[in-house]
């Protein structure tokens, strides 16, 4: 699985990096900053919650 970030469209919420901290982080704006786009699968239920909640629907999960 691939985690894709489309940063142009986040609204700094945080919801990512409360979701999956190892996977996620942000900027000094508050942008999400994505750290891993191919994480591990102990990550991908937390990527899953991150890209359900994610208000802007910024964050999409691919099949590769």
């Amino acid at each position: 699985m691939k985690v894709e970030l489309e940063a142009d469209k986040c609204v700094a919420s945080g919801q990512c990096v409360l979701a999956a901290t190892d996977v996620f982080d942000q900027d000094d704006d508050g942008i999400a900053i994505l750290l891993d786009a191919q994480p591990a699968a102990e990550h991908l239920d937390g990527v899953r919650e991150a890209v359900a909640i994610c208000p802007a629907a910024a964050i999409r999960l691919v099949d590769q």
